[in-house]
C-alpha cells in the first residue's frame, strides 16, 4: 500500500510540471487505477524489471483514454505534449522506483511454521502452498502436542499453524506466539478454498455458507449501472461484431444456451455467435469446437468481445457483472454429482467475470474444474463490493493479455 501512495505522489511531481494541479491529481488518480488494474502492485510482478515495463505503459496509456475522451474541457489546463513526456517519465521512473522498492524492502526470510497435526495428513498440501508462495512459508515440523511439549517446540519457529482442529484447547494456552488456523491461513495465501480443505472442515464451511449474504441491494444497483454505461461504451463495437457475423455466416447474430443461474435455476445466456451454424445435442467445451470458430470468432473470442450481450443478461437480473461463470446445464449436473460443493458457487448469480476467471484459465475438464471451482468458493465466502471493484479492474489485465481465453 505504501509502495501505491508513493508512485501517486511520483506521478503527481512529474505531472505538476506540466499541468495545473487539479489536473496533475486527475492524471495521477487514473494513473494509479490503471498500474492496480493491470496488476503492478502485485508482488510476483514487482519481481521483474520486465513485468513492471509493460504493465507501467499499458497502464500509462490506458489512463489516457478518458482524459483524451474529454481532452476538449482540459485544453486549457492539459497540453497536447503533455501526453507523450508523461508516458516517457513514467515509463522511465516508475518501473526503476517500483523494483527497486521491493527489493529494498521485501522479507527474504521465510516464516517458519510448527505444524500442530499430523504429517502424513497434511505435509502434501503444505508442500503445495510451499512451492505456489515460492518458499515464503517453510513447514518445518509436525507435532501431536501436549501443551509442556507446544511451549517448547515453538520457541524455535515464527508461528505455529493448528491443521487438527481437536487441539485447539491447548493451542488457547499458547500466548507468546502467532498462531493460525489452516482454513483461514489457506484462503489468505492462496485467495481459494481447495476441496479437500472443505471436505476436511465440512461442519465449519457448511455452517459458513449458510450464512452467506444472498442479496445485496448495492450490489444490484452497481450491476445495473456498470451496464447502461458499458453497453453504451461499447455499441459501436457491438455493432461491428454484429455486422461481421452477419456478412460471413448470416443469422442468427446472437447465441442463446440455457445455463445454470442463482440457486440451481436455468436462464438463457446471450452472445454473439462465434461459431458455424451446426447445432449440437451434446453439450462440449469449447477447446474441443475449433473447427467451427468463425474468422470473426477467432478474432473476438480471446479479448472476450462475444460476451458483451452478456449486459443484457445482468439488465434483467438473471447475472451479475461478477460471480462465477455460469455453466451449461450438461456440465453443470455433472459436476453436481463428481465434485464435492460444487452447488454452492450457485449461491450467488454467475457473472460475466469473477474471480476464478481471472486468476485461473479455461477450464476443459473436471480437475481443471475442480480447481477453479476453489477460487468461486473463495468468492462466494468473501464476497463484497471492493471484492467485485477489485475483479473488475484486473478483468481488463485478463483481457489484454488474452489469459484464460478459448
Amino acid at each position: 500500500m505504501f509502495l501505491v501512495f508513493l508512485n501517486f505522489g511520483t506521478l503527481f511531481l512529474l505531472y505538476e510540471f506540466f499541468e495545473s494541479t487539479v489536473s496533475s491529481i486527475i492524471f495521477s488518480l487514473l494513473a494509479i487505477l490503471c498500474l492496480y488494474a493491470f496488476r503492478t502492485y502485485d508482488l510476483e510482478n514487482l519481481e521483474s524489471y520486465n513485468e513492471q515495463l509493460v504493465r507501467v505503459l499499458l497502464g500509462t496509456v490506458v489512463s489516457f483514454v478518458p482524459v483524451l475522451i474529454f481532452y476538449p474541457l482540459l485544453d486549457d489546463h492539459v497540453s497536447k505534449h503533455a501526453f507523450v513526456v508523461n508516458l516517457t517519465m513514467n515509463t522511465l521512473i516508475l518501473p526503476i522506483l517500483n523494483v527497486s522498492f521491493h527489493r529494498l524492502t521485501r522479507k527474504d526470510k521465510p516464516t517458519r511454521y510448527l505444524v500442530v497435526g499430523k504429517r502424513e495428513e497434511f505435509e502434501s498440501l503444505l508442500k503445495r502452498i510451499e512451492r505456489e508462495t515460492n518458499g515464503r512459508h517453510i513447514f518445518a515440523e509436525y507435532i501431536n502436542p501436549t501443551l509442556d511439549l507446544l511451549s517448547e517446540k515453538s520457541n524455535h519457529y515464527d508461528a505455529i499453524l493448528v491443521a487438527d482442529l481437536k487441539f485447539s484447547n491447548i493451542i488457547k494456552k499458547v500466548s507468546s506466539k502467532k498462531i493460525e488456523y489452516l482454513p483461514t491461513f489457506i484462503e489468505k495465501v492462496l485467495q481459494r478454498i481447495p476441496v479437500e480443505i472443505m471436505q476436511r472442515y465440512r461442519e465449519f464451511y457448511e455452517i459458513t455458507f449458510q450464512g452467506v449474504k444472498r442479496h445485496s441491494p448495492v450490489k444490484r444497483i452497481i450491476d445495473i449501472v456498470v451496464s447502461i454505461i458499458a453497453l453504451i461504451l461499447v455499441s459501436p463495437i457491438m455493432l461491428i461484431i454484429a455486422l461481421c457475423i452477419l456478412f460471413e455466416d448470416g443469422r442468427p447474430i446472437i447465441f442463446k444456451q440455457q445455463r445454470v443461474g442463482k440457486d440451481g435455476k436455468a436462464f438463457t445466456v446471450y452472445k454473439f455467435r462465434t461459431m458455424r451454424n451446426s447445432q449440437t445435442s451434446q453439450a462440449k467445451f469449447a477447446t474441443h469446437e475449433q473447427d467451427r470458430i468463425l474468422r470473426i470468432g477467432h478474432i473476438i473470442r480471446p479479448y472476450r468481445l462475444d460476451e458483451l450481450p452478456q449486459f443484457l443478461n445482468v439488465l434483467r437480473g438473471d447475472m451479475s457483472v461478477v460471480g462465477p461463470r455460469p455453466e451449461q446445464i450438461d456440465f453443470a449436473s455433472e459436476y453436481s454429482q463428481k465434485i464435492p460443493f460444487y452447488d454452492f458457487r450457485h449461491i450467488v448469480k454467475p457473472g460475466i467475470t469473477g474471480w476464478a476467471q481471472i486468476k485461473y484459465k479455461y477450464s476443459s475438464s473436471v480437475e481443471e474444474t475442480k480447481e477453479k471451482l476453489s477460487y468461486d468458493l473463495y468468492y462466494v465466502k468473501n464476497r463484497t463490493i471492493l471484492l467485485d471493484l477489485k475483479i473488475m479492474l484486473h478483468t481488463f489485465e485478463v483481457i489484454i493479455f488474452k489469459r484464460g481465453a478459448k
